[in-house]
């Protein structure tokens, strides 16, 4: 073993070597599409319009928005994201099917930087049972299907599902054949988190070396792979070794199943281990990791593990008295990266009720979001209601207003007042007034199995939005008798589960505001189906074509 100082160190203190030609990995993020696949973590317009400029501020190369086809709030936030960010490539997904496609087109419209990512199943198991389709047609129809993007964009991505158990030569013929119908990128997915790195890696360095046009064009080969055996990151830091050039990520690593790779991990141990992946780099700013994955994390109610790498609240902590000891003689004994490398504050600022806005939004700013006026204005009157109850304002509760504000959207319905009566062979009753958007009050009593059971009873006729409760969690969002409660819910409302989350030093009161909370999400959604059946009969009726 090597006895150099510079050995095992963290990269801020060891450099990679100089005059090393660096090659750039495009990142292409799908937090807001693979990502909000992952069951309960739905997102609002607002949402998925912070995380995308986060996203950008991250400096990721590709977001994928969403997948325009499956609702009207995808095809709204691909268009609404596509015309906003400037710098970052935003792609819409869409299946080899010509109403797919141009959904995803006329979603895109308009868009600075636009992507189609089309894909089609190629493996045998994907051919014979789910298409039932002869190879052949599959590249007949991937070809057409890249040529139609192609009308509507010049930056097509194709993806062939489950290409890691797809057989070589097929996957050479099918890549060589969109690549000549006008696709500009590849990817190669590992849809089931199937493969292990070695074979992973070698599809890239074969499918390379079929075709050389790969080079000559500058055609990108991208990874997607999934976390089913827990190698995603492994297995799309081996598609790099193997010629990979762009990887599918997203933050937190969350997604279909047991999810994607995690952006986090895999910009990391590029930059943590530059020595070995030393001719490689990113152009993520990773000291906005930190900020990020709590937003998302917060946003759409997935909780990071304690002991997740990189992100997880025990990723820098010291415990054992044997590290505690080597920590404090040189960090490096214990510690592979800086905290405050990933943008890990190294100090929490307490806000209290004599904080003025200025230094609210500042805060704000350091967490990582970016808020208009009007949005600011909104969060600081929610601030200096808790700084009313409560001595000190810390970061994590000022995350949890911030989650709060955007998550609601519009407010169809806002809690005014409530009243509980429960106790020990006592029937649990619950009193609860509503405001809706009209402004008009609305006032109802139920009984139920104890105060919440009795106050969402309340609510549910109120409203009249009728859901079945599958989840209710609660915990504190700090340390102290004073903490903010946060109660969030899943929902089912019919066969769509709904996530709510409320906040309050009370936790019934947070409670009701998290079921609230969900109903509104519902109801909102519902407006906007409404409205676009609506939008679809004019556009019909003065002879336009219906959106399909």
């Amino acid at each position: 073993m090597s006895d150099s100082s510079d050995q095992n160190v963290a990269p801020e203190n060891n450099p990679a070597p100089g005059g090393v030609e660096r090659t750039p990995i495009r990142i292409f993020d799908t937090t807001l599409r693979d990502g909000e696949q992952s069951p309960g973590a739905s997102l609002n317009h607002q949402e998925k319009m912070e995380i995308a400029r986060q996203l950008e501020a991250l400096g990721v190369d590709v977001i994928e928005a969403g997948f325009p086809i499956t609702s009207q709030g995808d095809f709204e936030a691909v268009g609404a994201i596509g015309k906003e960010l400037d710098r970052a490539i935003v792609a819409g997904l869409s299946r080899c099917v010509p109403r797919d496609i141009d959904r995803a087109g006329e979603a895109l419209k308009g868009a600075n930087n636009p992507r189609i990512h089309v894909f089609c199943a190629t493996s045998r198991i994907h051919r014979e049972h789910k298409l039932k389709k002869a190879f052949e047609e599959i590249v007949t129809l991937s070809v057409d299907s890249v040529k139609r993007a192609r009308q509507f964009v010049d930056d097509v991505e194709f993806s062939p599902e489950d290409g890691s158990r797809t057989e070589l030569n097929y996957l050479v013929d099918v890549t060589a054949a969109v690549i000549e119908a006008g696709a500009t990128t590849v990817n190669i997915p590992d849809t089931v988190g199937y493969a292990v790195p070695e074979e992973y890696g070698h599809i890239f360095s074969y499918v390379r070396e079929k075709l050389p046009q790969i080079a000559r064009d500058g055609i990108y080969l991208s990874s997607h792979c999934h976390n089913d055996l827990g190698l995603a990151v492994a297995n799309s830091l081996a598609a790099v070794a193997g010629g990979a050039r762009q990887v599918e990520c997203t933050i937190n690593g969350i997604g279909e199943r047991a999810g994607n790779a995690s952006l986090e991990e895999f910009v990391m141990a590029l930059r943590t281990r530059s020595d070995y992946y030393k001719q490689y780099e990113t152009g993520i700013v990773t000291k906005k990791i930190f900020p990020i994955s709590r937003m998302v994390s917060s946003l759409t109610g997935l909780q990071v593990q304690r002991n997740k790498a990189v992100v997880g609240e025990n990723a820098f902590a010291h415990e054992a008295g044997i590290h505690q000891d080597g920590m404090l003689k040189n960090r490096n004994t214990y510690e592979i990266m800086d905290p405050t490398s990933i943008g890990v504050p190294e100090s929490k600022l307490v806000l209290g009720k004599h904080s003025g806005r200025h230094a609210l939004g500042d805060r704000i700013t350091e967490l990582g979001h970016s808020l208009d006026g009007e949005t600011l204005d909104k969060v600081y009157e929610a601030f200096k209601a808790l700084a009313d109850k409560k001595k000190d304002v810390y970061d994590e509760d000022i995350e949890a207003i911030l989650d709060e504000q955007l998550a609601t959207g519009r407010r169809l319905w806002e809690l005014v007042r409530f009243q509980v009566t429960s106790g020990t062979g006592v029937i649990a009753t619950a009193t609860i007034v509503l405001r809706d958007s009209s402004g008009t009050e609305k006032t109802d009593a139920s009984t139920g199995d104890g105060p919440i059971d009795a106050c969402y009873s309340a609510v549910q006729r109120i409203t009249g939005v009728k859901v079945t409760l599958e989840d209710y969690q609660t915990r504190a969002i700090t340390g102290g008798k004073d903490a903010q409660g946060e109660a969030t819910v899943q929902v089912r409302h019919h066969d769509r589960k709904v996530r709510g989350r409320g906040l309050s030093t009370d936790v019934i009161e947070a409670a009701v505001k998290a079921y609230l909370s969900a109903i509104n999400r519902i109801k909102t959604t519902e407006e906007r189906k409404v409205n676009a059946t609506m939008m679809n009969g004019d556009a019909a009726s003065t002879g336009k074509a219906a959106q399909p």
